[in-house]
């Protein structure tokens, strides 16, 4: 009896053809997660008590709330691997305009920290995640361990898409 050939589930075709045709099947999931993850934010923040912000804005808010210290805008970009500063900026001044970030002006610095109520935002969304998300996560067969490792490689695997950017740009 012969194996029936495995379907490959990618976003375009003309990109599964020939060798490497497994990226195409990893960059799908990428995609599809990656959609997920944006959705998850918007609705996780909107049971936090936040409906208006885009997931951009809440990884912008995440970051600036992190440890505690002051940010400027290069440093939210450099974190978050974001080369376009302007849609960063423009999510700083709306958590600004909104009540959840303040801003304070050192030489020709501008400095971003959460306010208390960004602080208490961030942590309405962690208990919404913990209810929602991490429950969820226990009962998946992986380990603290293996989800630290899939971290890892999805940070080293942006790595090599960044380099693959700068090869592309050289063209």
């Amino acid at each position: 009896m012969s194996e029936k050939p495995k379907r490959r589930i990618v976003s375009s075709r003309h990109l599964a053809e020939g060798d490497g045709w497994e990226s195409s099947e990893m960059e799908f999931g990428l995609i599809v997660a990656f959609n997920a993850f944006s959705r998850w934010m918007t609705k996780c923040m909107a049971a936090a008590g936040q409906s208006e912000l885009s997931s951009l804005e809440i990884l912008v808010l995440h970051n600036v709330n992190h440890r505690g210290r002051d940010k400027r805008l290069s440093d939210v970009c450099f974190v978050l691997n974001i080369e376009d500063t302007h849609t960063v900026n423009y999510a700083l001044r709306k958590l600004s305009k909104a009540g959840l970030v303040a801003s304070e002006k050192r030489g020709k610095e501008v400095f971003y920290r959460s306010s208390e109520q960004g602080e208490a935002l961030c942590e309405a969304y962690r208990e919404v995640r913990d209810t929602c998300l991490l429950e969820g996560l226990g009962h998946m067969d992986l380990s603290g361990e293996e989800l630290r490792e899939i971290g890892a490689n999805l940070r080293a695997l942006s790595g090599q898409y960044d380099q693959a950017s700068r090869a592309a740009s050289s063209l």
